[in-house]
This record gives C-alpha cells, sequence and structure tokens, in this order.
C-alpha cells in the first residue's frame, strides 16, 4: 500500500524530468526545480497523510488503562500491559500515542508526589513575576527545617520529570522501579527532610506566531505591470511552500517555540539555583544526594560551581549510571579526592550487588547494581535451591547479592542499588559523627565475589552478601547450601 501510494505521486514527476531533459535552458531550469522537489520529499514524511489523527485521549480512563495494586500499567478491560505497536506500520503514529500518554504518566506522578508522599509543590524562580515562565519542585515540610538530615532526589535527562528515574519502566514495570517515590517513601520514614529536583523542566512551550509579510512602504510607486509580477512570484511560491508543508506537516500539527525558565534554562543551571535557594538555607546538618545518569553530571557542575560550600555540608552522594566526566567538566584535584571519599556510583553491571568495578577516572568509586529483593520473597540461588530470608519487623530487606546477579540495564540501577544507597548514607552518617569515613567507599574493605569462590580447601563455595555480613557456606560437589556464617570487616 504505502510503495504504491509513493511510486504513484512521484511517477508523473520522474516521466516529466525525462522528458524535458533533453530541452533548452527553460527546461533545464525545469529539471532543477523538480529535483529541488524530489529532495525535498521524504518517503516516511509523504506516508504520514495516511495517518489516522493525532487525537488522543488526555486521561488514563480515556486510554483504557489503570495502574493496578502492584503499580503496574495494565488495560482495564484485558488486562494486558500497554501495547507500543497498536497499529501496525505507523511507527510514527505509535509514537505519539506513546508520548501522549507519558505525559498523563508524568502529571500522574506529580499527583502521587503531593497526595501520597506529602510533598509541596514550589514554583520557582522564587521571585518570578505571574508572566514569565516558570518551573517547580517538590519538597517535604521540614526539607528546609529538618536539623539533622536531607536527601536530594536528580533524575537523568530526556522526556522524565520530577519524582521519575525512567517513564520506560514506569509503563512497562511498575511504578516502584521507574518513580523516585520508594526513596521519597523510606527516606521520610528514616527521618530525612525531601527535596525533588525538576531539572528537565528547562522552558514552557507556546504556539509560534503566524509571520505576516508587510508590503514595502515604497510599493505604491511601482509600476502596476511590475507590481503584478511580484504578486504572481509571491503567488507561486506560498503554493509551492503549502505543497511542500502537505507532505512535511500532513495534519497541521502546531508550530512551537521555546520560552526558558530564568536561571534554570539547563540541568546544570536548575541545580545551583536549588542549591543557592533552598538546599543552602537548610537547616539540616546532613545533606544527601541521589543522582542517576545526567544528574551526576548536574551534581558534579555544582560541585564545581559551589566546592566549598558543597564539601561543608554535603556528607555523601549516591550516583547511579552517572554520566560524569571529572577531566570534561575540569574537575579539580580537591574535587576528585573529595569525590573519591564521599561518593559512590552504582552501575549497571552484570556483577553481583556492591561487586567493585573498575574505572578509568579518578574519581568515586564505581560498584554494581543488583537486583531488590522484596519483604519475605523467596530467592533462587544460582545452584538452585531456594532459601526465605529473615527480616526483622519494620525493616527494608536487602538484596542477596551473590544470588541475584547485577543489572546491564541503565534504567534499572537506581532501583536495584535502593537498599545499598540508605545502608552507604547510614554508614556516612555515623562515620561523619565518628570523624571516619564511611567504610563502603574504601576498595580495601571490598571482598571481590572472585576471592570468596572455591576456598576452605575446596569442600565448599562461599558467597558474600554485602547487606548482611554474611558469607553464604555451600557444598562445592552438590550446591547444597551449609547456613549463614558470620563475616567481621578488618578495620
Amino acid at each position: 500500500m504505502s510503495i504504491s501510494l509513493s511510486f504513484l505521486i512521484l511517477c508523473p514527476v520522474w516521466i516529466s524530468m525525462a522528458q524535458i531533459q533533453q530541452g533548452g535552458p527553460d527546461e533545464k531550469e525545469k529539471t532543477t526545480a523538480l529535483k529541488d522537489l524530489l529532495s525535498r520529499i521524504d518517503l516516511d514524511e509523504l506516508m504520514k497523510k495516511d495517518e489516522p489523527p493525532l487525537d488522543f485521549p488526555d486521561t488514563l480512563e480515556g486510554f483504557e488503562y489503570a495502574f493496578n495494586e502492584k503499580g503496574q500499567l495494565r488495560h482495564i478491560k484485558t488486562g494486558e500491559p500497554f501495547v507500543f505497536n497498536y497499529r501496525e506500520d505507523l511507527h510514527r503514529w505509535n509514537q505519539k500515542r506513546y508520548e501522549a500518554l507519558g505525559e498523563i504518566i508524568t502529571k500522574y506522578v506529580y499527583e502521587l508526589l503531593e497526595k501520597d508522599c506529602n510533598l509541596k509543590k514550589i514554583s520557582i524562580p522564587v521571585d518570578a513575576t505571574e508572566s514569565e515562565p516558570k518551573s517547580f519542585i517538590f519538597m517535604s515540610e521540614d526539607a528546609l527545617t529538618n536539623p539533622q538530615k536531607l536527601m536530594v532526589l536528580i533524575h537523568g535527562s530526556g522526556v522524565v520529570r520530577a519524582g521519575q528515574w525512567a517513564r520506560r519502566l514506569i509503563i512497562n514495570e511498575d511504578l516502584d522501579s521507574g518513580t523516585q517515590i520508594p526513596f521519597i517513601k523510606r527516606a521520610m520514614d528514616e527521618g530525612y527532610g525531601v527535596i525533588v529536583l525538576n531539572p528537565n523542566e528547562n522552558y514552557i512551550e507556546v504556539e509560534k506566531p503566524k509571520t505576516h509579510v508587510q508590503p514595502s512602504s515604497d510599493s505604491s510607486d511601482e509600476p502596476a505591470e511590475k507590481r503584478e509580477r511580484k504578486d504572481k512570484v509571491s503567488k507561486e511560491t506560498k503554493k509551492r511552500r503549502d505543497f511542500y508543508e502537505k507532505y512535511r506537516n500532513p495534519q497541521r500539527e502546531k508550530e512551537m517555540m521555546q520560552l526558558y525558565i530564568r536561571e534554570n534554562g539547563s540541568p546544570e543551571e536548575h541545580a545551583i539555583y536549588v542549591w543557592d535557594h533552598f538546599i543552602a538555607q537548610s537547616a539540616a546538618e546532613n545533606v544527601f544526594f541521589v543522582a542517576h545518569s545526567y544528574g551526576g553530571l548536574a551534581f558534579v557542575e555544582l560541585m564545581i560551581q559551589r566546592e566549598a560550600d558543597v564539601k561543608n555540608k554535603v556528607t555523601a552522594v549516591a550516583l547511579t549510571d552517572s554520566v560524569h566526566n571529572v577531566w570534561h567538566q575540569e574537575a579539580g584535584k580537591t574535587i576528585r579526592e573529595w569525590m573519591r571519599e564521599n561518593c559512590c556510583n552504582w552501575v549497571s553491571s552484570s556483577e553481583p550487588l556492591d561487586t567493585s568495578v573498575e574505572s578509568m577516572l579518578p574519581d568515586c568509586p564505581r560498584v554494581s547494581a543488583a537486583t531488590h529483593v522484596e519483604k519475605n520473597s523467596i530467592c533462587t540461588a544460582p545452584w538452585g535451591s531456594q532459601t526465605r530470608l529473615p527480616m526483622s519487623q519494620g525493616e527494608w530487606m536487602e538484596p542477596l547479592a551473590a544470588d541475584l546477579m547485577g543489572t546491564d540495564r541503565h534504567e534499572l540501577t537506581s532501583w536495584k542499588s535502593f537498599p545499598s544507597i540508605f545502608k552507604f548514607f547510614a554508614e556516612a552518617s555515623e562515620a561523619k559523627t565518628n570523624s571516619l569515613k564511611p567504610a563502603l567507599t574504601r576498595r580495601s574493605h571490598r571482598i571481590k565475589h572472585e576471592e570468596l569462590k572455591n576456598n576452605i580447601g575446596g569442600k565448599t563455595k562461599t558467597s558474600y552478601y554485602p547487606a548482611f555480613g554474611q558469607l553464604e557456606m555451600c557444598d562445592s560437589n552438590n550446591g547444597k547450601p551449609l547456613g549463614l556464617q558470620s563475616f567481621l570487616f578488618q578495620k
């Protein structure tokens, strides 16, 4: 269907070109014009005119989807997950549909932040006039007054907004893995104040005003014949432009322009602005950052611009698959040294949770992110046995790194490192109180997975569970677990 339609449209053009190629200068000029026309027609764009209207619902109910009790997006009638290819062979239309759903998801997460997490929506710039473009962040009631702890969350680049790690995870997996809500709730349970940044909300879009060509002031003095010629050329130009536009933008999508938000025109600017006007003004003795992907780059830039203040106020930084680069960002030696002692980067890796991962850059330690184990869940170990893990009342279950291998999916690193990040912050806070550095950042205190294999005379295999500080002993012959043994760090 698509090939035959394109052929029918382009065939007359090709025939016309063949007929006039043998002619004189006038015909050559026409050939040039036809070649120009062909160069402007994109076959993919050409097929847009056969698309259904880009008219999508503005609610989840309109899409016939809802989040179930597990936080999974499911079709209301069939119970099936979201289907991207709703219409075959219409990728652009399917993508537009997905984006429309994504905008609804963004608003839904905003509602959860306010209603479910009890956060306040704060408009920025703080001194914005009524008419200028604005953005916003979210804060807990005690974000600026909590004297002990403050947690700051920064997501990555792209379409995600405040409260999200990855839109794709929210739509295809669940709210827990794709949003920052588990971090926010646990932080508040553990006595943190919370600030949620919104670094991708850098501008607002408004419809581009139509330009009207004003006649020249001296046009009345032109001879009538000349004016007629100019009007004819103008009409032909407009006709040609409308012809091109018919195929470039068949559904007459509005052309938009961007109005940037003052002092928040980029993720880096946004991080610095929120630091200056909120974080630096907070009463918290210990500030902790969780920054994913480009959020890590934004934090490093913040540190470059506000080095002394950050060192004085920030206790620890958890990065998840951060894309920062201390060389390209020209971070100084003192910043790199501080990052080595106070930061940890959980990266996408197939290694078990918290296993050290080598880095070419002289900055913070890199460790593997791995799967989070839900409360009272059963984990299947590599040797095929099942062990139900004990958990004390009111505590969060920590993942067993040896049983559940790490993730190589970039967008999952925040969720999979979730429990280790809170453990890292607790150790960093305690270490600061005792004027010590957190053990998690010391590679010399780390027990690598490879060093714990096939030891104890070759009769047992051992695996280290960093969250519990214990070793899992199992028989090397049949793989049968022999139980958890206590293990103490040598400091």
